[in-house]
């Protein structure tokens, strides 16, 4: 899948229980180095907010989630600035990454393939 979720072969890695087996620790040893756990982030706050259908997805979500996802990028704006991790027990437990925004980008990108199939359909004249 291509768009702001980006390329993934999820999918067909976790039908494969061999493939996941080989896959699963590298993924993990990737999502600790990179380091957003660490600022107190969660791996959806990083989507790139200037995309259309990623902002109209943040449009969406609860208030109470999106109140949370600005304090979480606010703090890891300040730890940036201080060129410091929070203290390892605020870090954000791995169990704790979950997706948050993706099932509405997924729904914001759904209605927009639906409405460019909408936008360029052709109408025909059925002959009696």
């Amino acid at each position: 899948m291509f768009g702001p979720l980006g390329f993934t072969l999820a999918p067909q890695v976790k039908a494969s229980r061999g493939l996941y087996k080989f896959l699963a620790p590298i993924a993990q040893f990737y999502a600790r180095n990179t380091g957003h756990r660490q600022m107190g982030l969660r791996y959806d706050d990083l989507l790139i907010e200037e995309r259309g259908d990623v902002q109209k997805a943040i449009s969406r979500l609860p208030e109470d989630e999106a109140y949370n996802r600005a304090y979480r990028q606010k703090v890891a704006v300040q730890q940036s600035l201080l060129h410091k991790n929070l203290p390892k027990e605020q870090w954000l437990k791995p169990e704790n990454d979950i997706r948050y925004l993706r099932p509405y980008v997924e729904q914001v990108v759904k209605e927009d393939q639906e409405r460019a199939e909408w936008d360029t359909i052709t109408v025909t004249k059925a002959h009696h």
